[in-house]
């Protein structure tokens, strides 16, 4: 099976390369330098190539290369779902981001239905010991990957909820008003809950094929650890809510305030008491499930981008993981200070050398 893939990708101005260009060929690829080479800033400029800001989440004026701030561009050309597409996202000073596919403007929402791209970071280690808002987040990543409709409808909800958020603050009393953001918000919460629980159930199908890695079993709670609210009751709990909500100054209750929860399935234990390096076993396992179910869905794997992660495996772990993805055929982009973390590899990747040379970037095989 091949995968989906990048084979060029060129910066310009972008966080620390002044100007870069790499060629792949579809194999895993290890990018092995010093600190401070920019290999993490390659990384975030292939997340790019998916909807939303990236595996970093910066904002587009904080990803131009300083102290030059002339603007910043990424081209690539890509082996897509259905097609090869050339991309080319950018933004000049003081201006949003922008979007070309194909040198046609076009909307973030349309790289979903280009490419699928997963990625694993070390600012995710802490996935399962800090709040909910980046389960959340980790989550609804998934869920985009399976359905690139999820944006639009997280960002409706989110829509809806803000506008009934500034009337609580101002303390409206109107009924009619709220209700007409409440039935917004239980419209696009149903899909966000719905796609949610479609998410969790494809990554417990993947990960019944057996893995190297721990089997995490996965649902969601609310707040605190309490049952979820059922999204039937989500209107009932919206209205009668108004008076208490009011007094928070926003909604406390709802998809937004879901949580994620883990169990590290053969101990039978919590994600957030387990050991680091199982908790880093455990993402580790449902991004690879993540990716299994969608190369089962569309026959070719993602994209997978894994920021320093061979460093906190052992030699058997690590040799496990590439056996992995060379399995599902995935164009994996990969980070490491020694090459020595890759041979378990072989010649199935190729090894990339990425270095900073007085602010021109050095790559070379």
């Amino acid at each position: 099976m091949s995968g989906l893939a990048i084979s060029s990708l060129t910066l310009s101005h972008f966080r620390s390369h002044k100007a870069a260009r790499l060629v792949f060929d579809g194999r895993p690829v290890a990018l092995v330098g010093p600190n401070g080479a920019g290999k993490t800033n390659i990384l975030e400029a292939v997340s790019l190539l998916s909807p939303g800001r990236g595996l970093r989440r910066a904002a587009a004026e904080d990803l131009g290369r300083r102290p030059e701030a002339v603007g910043w561009k990424i081209s690539a050309r890509v082996a897509g779902i259905a097609a090869d597409h050339d991309i080319e996202t950018g933004a000049e000073p003081g201006e949003p981001r922008s979007l070309q596919i194909d040198g046609k403007p076009a909307p973030q929402t349309s790289l979903g239905r280009i490419l699928r791209i997963l990625w694993l970071v070390p600012a995710m280690d802490r996935l399962w010991i800090e709040a909910a808002e980046g389960r959340r987040r980790f989550l609804d990543r998934i869920a985009l990957s399976f359905m690139p409709d999820h944006a639009d409808v997280t960002l409706a909800y989110e829509k809806a909820m803000r506008d009934r958020n500034r009337l609580l603050k101002d303390q409206v009393s109107d009924a009619r008003w709220y209700g007409a953001l409440e039935a917004q918000m239980v419209e696009a919460g149903t899909a966000l809950a719905a796609n949610r629980q479609a998410a969790l159930a494809r990554l417990a199908e993947a990960q019944d094929g057996g893995s190297a890695f721990p089997r995490a079993e996965l649902s969601l709670t609310g707040p605190d650890g309490e049952p979820d609210l059922p999204i039937e009751d989500m209107a009932l709990a919206l209205a009668e809510g108004r008076r208490r909500d009011m007094a928070a100054g926003r909604t406390l209750q709802g998809p937004h305030r879901s949580d994620l929860r883990a169990i590290y399935a053969s101990k039978g234990a919590e994600a957030g008491q387990c050991s680091t390096g199982e908790q880093k076993a455990l993402l580790i396992s449902l991004i690879l499930a993540n990716a299994r179910a969608l190369a089962a869905d569309l026959g070719r794997a993602p994209v997978i981008l894994l920021d320093e992660v061979a460093a906190h495996l052992d030699i058997s772990r690590r040799a496990a993981l590439y056996d992995e993805i060379c399995a599902l055929g995935a164009q994996a982009i990969m980070t490491g200070t020694e090459a020595a973390l890759f041979e378990a590899m072989g010649d199935r990747g190729s090894v990339v050398t990425v270095s900073d040379d007085h602010g021109m970037s050095r790559i070379a095989e």
